[in-house]
């Protein structure tokens, strides 16, 4: 199904007060927003919703419930901060917690082996193969694996296996930082607008908000550190275009939408990212509805579009 694009107008947004920017307009949706403390919580229920109305992938969402509630339990874990030269960075317009300048000292490395040790018991065939080689896998190529997925290269297929744990380590760590932040990063301007403000990572989707100050705003959500930057609805986040922007979503057989979420082309930068809309269902998620949605990525893949999302839960194979 393909839609008209969104050209509703756009609400006022507040500014970030930090910094000697502009201080918010009162009830205005802030431009920033650092990840929920239920973000896990809320994540797995949401996968588990799926499970139920996407029988066809019940099995992997239902497994990718069970390493989210991990990270609920691990992110709990006290780690040292690496927040000491966080303003100083924002200052400057640098991410406080770069994936460039960050990715050796943060602690995906322990988070990674609480997450084995917490998800030992659970794994059944057919990931236990995968998991064991992860639990093998030397620190050196752990490192590899952890580089190569932060900076978007392509993976082995062996890499592939194992990348969705590593993803989910490398989630937990980012995000308990990026709580520990000192104050909301500026949003990003220019080309850099479709980067994460706090560690750099590309979005995993869009979303639009609800609620009393957010009501029909639209965000980009980190697909490493969930936090939330304000993205105007009618342009692409990509390249900034609108005037060639269109949407595409699943129906049954009755023409009723299947799931919240819609994948937004754009035919100038030829490259689309999802959107889930929380005026349609409030527990919409875009990180759990991208893995539910892998049917949407099917239906657009003959357009030769580029897929722009950052999903560290999910690692595809490069087009044949």
């Amino acid at each position: 199904m393909s839609s008209n694009p969104d050209n509703e107008s756009e609400p006022a947004v507040a500014g970030e007060h930090a910094f000697g920017q502009a201080p918010p307009s009162p009830g205005a949706p802030p431009m920033v927003g650092l990840p929920a403390r239920k973000l896990f919580v809320e994540r797995a229920r949401r996968l588990r919703q799926l499970a139920e109305r996407v029988p066809a992938m019940a099995a992997y969402l239902q497994f990718m419930a069970m390493v989210v509630e991990a990270q609920h339990r691990i992110v709990q874990q006290p780690r040292p901060a690496l927040t000491s030269g966080a303003e100083l960075a924002m200052r400057h317009g640098i991410p406080p917690l770069s994936i460039d300048g960050l990715w050796r000292d943060m602690s995906w490395h322990d988070d990674l082996e609480a997450l084995l040790e917490e998800l030992d018991a659970q794994v059944v065939e057919p990931q236990r193969g995968w998991f064991e080689a992860l639990r093998r896998l030397p620190q050196t190529e752990r490192a590899e694996l952890a580089h190569a997925m932060l900076e978007g290269r392509p993976l082995s297929l062996e890499q592939r296996a194992m990348a969705p744990l590593m993803g989910a380590a490398l989630q937990v760590a980012w995000t308990r930082q990026a709580r520990m932040l000192p104050a909301t990063p500026p949003r990003p301007a220019g080309v850099t607008s479709g980067l994460c403000p706090c560690c750099g990572a590309p979005a995993v989707g869009s979303l639009i908000q609800i609620g009393m100050a957010r009501s029909r705003v639209r965000y980009l959500q980190c697909g490493l550190c969930a936090s939330e930057w304000y993205a105007e609805r009618a342009k692409c986040a990509q390249c900034g275009d609108s005037k060639t922007l269109d949407y595409s979503g699943l129906e049954d057989e009755q023409g009723e939408r299947v799931l919240p979420i819609q994948a937004e082309t754009c035919d100038h930068c030829h490259s689309y990212l999802k959107r889930v809309n929380r005026e349609w269902e409030a527990d919409a998620d875009p990180l759990a509805d991208d893995l539910a949605s892998l049917a949407l990525d099917m239906m657009i893949a003959d357009r030769d579009l580029a897929r722009r999302a950052f999903n560290p839960l999910l690692v595809l194979g490069e087009p044949a």
